[in-house]
C-alpha cells in the first residue's frame, strides 16, 4: 500500500545506494594470496581480521585507511616469514584500489531517488571517514536529491536519536532505509523510527545481525527501486 502523506526518508549510502563491500572483499582476497598462510583458510584469516576490526573500529572508525591499518595488523599477527620493509606498501596498494574504483550505483537508484525527492524529504545518513564519504557522494552524482547529509562515527540508537532531535523529525513519519541490520534497521527501530530493509547479498559480515522488532513498522523489500511502490 502506497503511503500518500509526506515522509522523512533517511537513506544509507554504502551497499544501499552504491557498491562498497565487494571492493574490500577483493582487497582481502589479494591480501590472503600475499600472506600465503600454510594452514589457515581465508575464512579463518577473515575471523582474525574481524576480531582486529571490532577492536579498532571503536577507536579509529571505518573507511579505507582503517581497513589498511587492520590488514597490516593482521599481517604482522599471522605472517610466517620475516617481514620485509616493502610489505606494508604492498598491503597499502591492495586497498588503494578501493579509493580509485569508480562509484557503481545499485540498479534503479538514481531514478528512484529522483522520484522520492519530489514526494518526500530525503536525508543521507552514513558512517565512516567524513572526507571519504563526502568524496563518494560527490562522485555518485546523488547529492542533489538530499536535503541534508549526516556522517557519523557509528550508527547506533543514540546517533539516530540525535538526528531526530537535530532535524526535528517526527518518528511517526520517518523511515530509515538501508541494507545493514546492525547499523540501519535495528538501531533505527530502537530509536522509534520505521525502517525499510533492502538486503545486499555481500553485506559486510560485521554488519549482519538478526532483524529485531521495535515500536516502528518494518518493511522488507528486495530491491531499492521497489521503494516507488510504497512511497
Amino acid at each position: 500500500m502506497r503511503i500518500q502523506q509526506r515522509q522523512n526518508l533517511i537513506v544509507d549510502a554504502d551497499d544501499t545506494l552504491w557498491e562498497n563491500n565487494i571492493y574490500f572483499e577483493r582487497a582481502f582476497e589479494i591480501f590472503c594470496d600475499f600472506l600465503g598462510h600454510s594452514a589457515l583458510s581465508p575464512d579463518q584469516i577473515r575471523a582474525v581480521l574481524d576480531e582486529i576490526e571490532i577492536v579498532n573500529n571503536k577507536t579509529h572508525g571505518y573507511g579505507t585507511a582503517n581497513f589498511t591499518r587492520n590488514l597490516s595488523e593482521c599481517y604482522h599477527k599471522l605472517v610466517e616469514r620475516a617481514v620485509s620493509p616493502d610489505d606494508l606498501p604492498r598491503i597499502m596498494s591492495f586497498t588503494e584500489q578501493i579509493l580509485r574504483h569508480p562509484i557503481e550505483l545499485m540498479a534503479g537508484v538514481e531514478e528512484t531517488l529522483e522520484y522520492l525527492a519530489g514526494r518526500h524529504s530525503l536525508t543521507l545518513f552514513t558512517k565512516g571517514d567524513p572526507e571519504e564519504q563526502k568524496l563518494k557522494l560527490d562522485h555518485s552524482g546523488l547529492a542533489i536529491y538530499f536535503g541534508h547529509t549526516a556522517i557519523v562515527k557509528e550508527k547506533d540508537a543514540p546517533s539516530y536519536a540525535a538526528l531526530i532531535r537535530e532535524r526535528q523529525l517526527d518518528p511517526a513519519h520517518t523511515w530509515m532505509i538501508g541494507n545493514s541490520p546492525k547499523s540501519d534497521i535495528n538501531p533505527a527501530l530502537e530509536a522509534g523510527l520505521h525502517a525499510v530493509f533492502v538486503p545486499h547479498e555481500r553485506t559486510w559480515t560485521l554488519e549482519r545481525a538478526e532483524l529485531r522488532e521495535g515500536p516502528g513498522r518494518l518493511l522488507r523489500i528486495g530491491r531499492f527501486d521497489e521503494l516507488r511502490e510504497y512511497f
